[in-house]
């Protein structure tokens, strides 16, 4: 669409009084006046695009906005973020060419606080990449912008399948959140994990184990069932390799997952009838400082793994016996119940070694803990949930923001210091570093020793000397 006459004479007005140059930008339906100019990138090693918003253009001329200008932000933490998103955002430009800065923006905006969307642009302006993309971010934009992504989900499943290219183990999860919207269809009733009957929007979340990182989240209808969804999902993203699920799946889905193609590791309830736990550990490994005794049996075309965490083993006979003592169990009890202290059995049609299996097992605990995070911050955003678009295009927006804290956890991890150092620790000691906006030069703020030493620990070489 060609920019109005009337509106290239305001522009060109507008440069020759203020020296500087601008540009028009057209935005539901108003256009409204940049600076446009550019700086160099050691990082990308060439000019990167600085814009600034200055005010809407009118048949009258530009009324500028009253928000104050801001000289000093937040340069340390969103530093980070883009040095280790670089592999998204060329995805984002990939498949959301027109929308990625305003997309990328919101993500990076919630990866940093768990605030709601009508408060994204005040936090995004805070950080200095605001200065270096085009991102429009106002409360009824960002309304617009989550429709438009929610209804574009050919592009979604195309940075999904480009995610999912190459992976060979994939773990999947199935939660869910309530809705009581009328104009959200996908919100039907169902049961979850909880045994609550209420209307729920199920969510369906696939982690990559192998390389320690999501590839698929997408909302789904309430009332479908955990194997249905799986099956689905599976067809989605074309993966054949290894599935990893919760023991969930094995409540009322065992038979059929059993008689599926698919490949499966699967931790079972220590109800189950297919747990032995008179079965013979005859090997054993160290996992994380803890010794780990196992062994496994034929159980049809299947396995039977059965693990016993020596550390987990002790704690609960200790629980037990204290138990005995304050009357709440009997002694006779103890020796059928010592049975099953510190074990977990998992069921699999795969040939592996035990403590591959138990690895894969372990690596999914920690994908549920970002799960309930990312339910805790939507139940924040209902209001902005009307439709199944918009549900559709925030499920994606979450997405990339686990995306991006795994990134850095995984930094954090090759590090060792995940004992140590938070995803969100990591982030607050960076935002103490800021960049200073003074005439037309950028001064960085004096580093802190300690933000200089998990720089250099972590590699990231954000803060060069």
């Amino acid at each position: 669409m060609s920019v109005p006459e009337w509106v290239k004479a305001i522009v060109r007005s507008e440069k020759e009084k203020r020296g500087m140059p601008l540009e028009p930008k057209l935005l539901n339906g108003n256009y409204y006046l940049y600076l446009a100019t550019s700086k160099y990138d050691s990082s990308r090693k060439g000019a990167r695009k600085v814009s600034g918003y200055i005010g809407r253009i009118t048949a009258d001329g530009v009324i500028e906005s009253h928000r104050t200008i801001r000289t000093v932000y937040e340069y340390g933490n969103s530093q980070l973020v883009y040095t280790m998103s670089q592999d998204l955002i060329m995805l984002l430009k990939k498949h959301f060419p027109d929308r990625w800065e305003s997309i990328y923006a919101v993500a990076v905006t919630r990866l940093m606080d768990s605030i709601p969307l009508k408060n994204v642009r005040e936090r995004w302006e805070k950080l200095y990449l605001s200065t270096t993309l085009d991102a429009h971010l106002s409360p009824s934009t960002l309304t617009d912008l989550l429709h438009d992504i929610g209804s574009d989900m050919s592009s979604q499943y195309d940075l999904f399948q480009d995610l999912v290219s190459g992976s060979g183990k994939l773990a999947f999860d199935l939660s869910s959140i309530f809705s009581r919207s009328e104009n959200i269809e996908m919100a039907q009733k169902g049961h979850n994990a909880d045994h609550i009957y209420l209307p729920q929007i199920n969510m369906a979340l696939v982690f990559d184990v192998e390389k320690y990182r999501p590839v698929f989240l997408k909302p789904m209808d309430g009332s479908v069932r955990d194997v249905k969804s799986l099956r689905k999902v599976l067809e989605e993203i074309d993966f054949h390799g290894v599935i990893v699920m919760d023991r969930g799946f094995a409540s009322y889905d065992l038979a059929e997952i059993m008689d599926s193609r698919m490949d499966f590791v699967m931790p079972l309830k220590r109800s189950s009838s297919l747990a032995d736990y008179d079965m013979e550990l005859t090997s054993s490994f160290m996992y994380r400082d803890r010794g780990i005794l196992c062994g496994f049996r034929k159980h049809e075309q299947y396995r039977v793994y059965m693990f016993q965490d020596q550390y987990l083993m002790a704690e609960e006979s200790g629980t037990f016996i204290r138990m005995i003592s304050e009357g709440k169990r009997k002694q006779s009890d103890f020796h059928e119940a010592w049975k099953r202290f510190g074990k977990i059995s998992v069921l699999s049609n795969i040939r592996s070694e035990p403590h591959e299996i138990y690895l894969m097992y372990k690596q999914r605990e920690e994908i549920e803990q970002a799960f309930d995070a990312m339910k805790n911050e939507m139940e924040n955003d209902k209001t902005y949930l009307r439709d199944d678009d918009s549900v559709r295009g925030y499920f994606f927006i979450s997405f990339l923001s686990l995306y991006m804290y795994y990134s850095i956890f995984v930094l954090i991890r090759s590090a060792d210091l995940t004992g140590k150092i938070s995803v969100k620790d990591a982030l607050l000691k960076f935002s103490r570093v800021y960049m200073i906006r003074s005439g037309k030069r950028d001064i960085t703020s004096e580093i802190p020793a300690s933000v200089e030493k998990l720089d250099k620990t972590l590699g990231t070489n954000i803060f060069p000397k």
